[in-house]
C-alpha cells in the first residue's frame, strides 16, 4: 500500500492507495467512529461492506445541493450532541464532493475541530477535492459561499469505489484531472494522454493518473495552502466553467464544464494574442473527448457575463481569469467587460 503526506499548517495528513474498502474499513474504525455513507454509493457497496458500516454508528446522506446548506446541517449536528458524540470521536465520510464538503464543515465547527476521515467515492474528489482542505456549503440561494479549511486525518483512495460511475461522471473527473496536468506543464500533460484512454478499462492507469494529478496539486497547496497565490491558478477554466454549471442548472458536470471553460480561457488568450490557436487547437483535440455528447452552443453571451459577474474570484467589476500563454504557463489575468468581450463570447458560442 503506498501512500501520500500532505503537510498543512492545520495538520499533515495522509493520502493511502489501498485496494479494498472492506480491509480499509476493518483496519481504520474505532468503536465511537460515526459514520455519513451517501445512500447512493451504500446500495453500490458490497455486502460485506455494508455489514461494516451499518454494524457502527452510521447516517445515510442524500447527497444534494439542499442538503449541502447551512440550515440542512442543522439536525444532523444536533443528532450528533443528543447521541453524546464527543470531541475526542471521529466522522467518517463515504461519498463524494457533497458529502466531503457537509462533514468537512461539520468537523470544522463541532467543538472548534475534531477528527474526520474521508472515503472518496467520485473520480472527482478522489483526484482532487479530497486533499486542499477546503470546505463549501450553500447559504439559502447562495452556492459555496460559507466555508473554511478543514483537511481530514486520512485519505483512502479505493479504485473498485468508482467502477460504478456513469460514463459522464466518469469523463468529469478526468475533465477535472486535465486541468491540473495542462497546469503542470508539456511532460505532464503528455503522461495524461499517454493513460487517458487506459484509464476507463485499468484500474492501474487510473491510479497512475489520480496518483500523479494529487502529487501536483500537492505542490500548489503546500507551497499556497490558503489560496492567495500560486494556488490560484488552479482555477484555469473554472471562472468559465462554473458560469456553464449555473447556466445548464448544472446538467454539464463539473469536469466536463470546465474542460468547456479551458476552452473558452484558451479562446479568449487567442483574442489577446497570448497563444497561437494551433495551441489551442492542440489542447483542444484532447477536451473534446470529454465534452463529448453535451453541448453548449445554445448559451446566450449576455446571460453568460451576468453569470460570471457573480464569480466570488471578481474583484469590483473585473474578471479575475486565469488565461495561459502556453502548456504550464498560465497566468492571473483581470478583464473589466466592455463590447469586445461581449463579442467574444458571442463568437465562441456561436462557434
Amino acid at each position: 500500500m503506498s501512500s501520500l503526506t500532505i503537510k498543512s499548517s492545520i495538520r499533515n495528513y495522509d493520502v493511502f492507495f489501498n485496494q479494498s474498502i472492506c480491509e480499509s474499513l476493518r483496519v481504520e474504525l474505532q468503536p465511537d467512529d460515526v459514520i455519513f455513507v451517501d445512500r447512493k454509493v451504500f446500495s453500490h457497496l458490497n455486502k460485506e461492506a455494508q455489514q461494516l458500516i451499518t454494524a457502527k454508528k452510521h447516517t445515510f446522506i442524500d447527497a444534494t445541493e439542499e442538503q449541502k446548506s447551512y440550515t440542512a446541517l442543522t439536525p444532523i449536528i444536533e443528532q450528533l450532541i443528543e447521541n453524546r458524540f464527543r470531541r475526542n470521536n471521529r466522522l467518517i465520510a463515504i461519498g463524494g464532493g457533497i458529502t466531503q464538503d457537509m462533514i468537512a464543515f461539520i468537523a470544522s465547527i463541532m467543538y472548534r475541530g475534531v477528527e474526520w476521515l474521508f472515503f472518496p467515492t467520485t473520480l472527482l474528489a478522489q483526484a482532487d477535492s479530497c486533499i486542499g482542505g477546503k470546505t463549501s456549503i450553500n447559504i439559502g440561494k447562495y452556492k459555496n459561499q460559507l466555508g473554511n479549511f478543514c483537511p481530514p486525518l486520512k485519505i483512502f483512495i479505493i479504485p473498485e469505489l468508482v467502477q460504478s460511475l456513469p460514463e459522464q461522471d466518469f469523463k468529469s473527473g478526468m475533465g477535472e484531472m486535465l486541468h491540473f496536468y495542462l497546469v503542470s506543464g508539456e511532460d505532464d500533460f503528455a503522461f495524461y494522454q499517454k493513460h487517458y484512454e487506459k484509464a476507463f478499462k485499468d484500474e492501474k492507469a487510473l491510479l497512475a493518473l489520480v496518483k500523479r494529478n494529487l502529487e501536483i496539486k500537492k505542490g500548489f497547496i503546500e507551497r499556497d495552502e490558503f489560496d492567495r497565490g500560486e494556488r490560484l491558478l488552479l482555477n484555469y477554466g473554472h471562472s468559465f466553467g462554473h458560469a456553464i454549471e449555473s447556466l445548464t442548472n448544472y446538467a454539464i458536470p463539473h469536469g466536463i464544464a470546465v474542460s468547456y471553460g479551458m476552452d473558452m480561457a484558451n479562446f479568449i488568450s487567442v483574442k489577446l494574442g497570448f497563444i497561437e490557436d494551433d495551441v489551442r487547437q492542440e489542447i483542444r483535440t484532447q477536451m473534446e473527448k470529454i465534452w463529448g455528447g453535451t453541448y453548449i452552443g445554445n448559451l446566450d453571451e449576455n446571460d453568460f457575463e451576468k453569470a460570471l459577474s457573480r464569480d466570488k474570484k471578481n474583484i469590483g467589476n473585473t474578471y479575475q481569469l486565469i488565461l495561459t500563454k502556453g502548456i504550464g504557463n498560465m497566468l492571473k489575468y483581470g478583464i473589466t467587460p466592455d463590447e469586445d468581450f461581449t463579442c467574444w463570447l458571442k463568437e465562441y458560442f456561436n462557434g
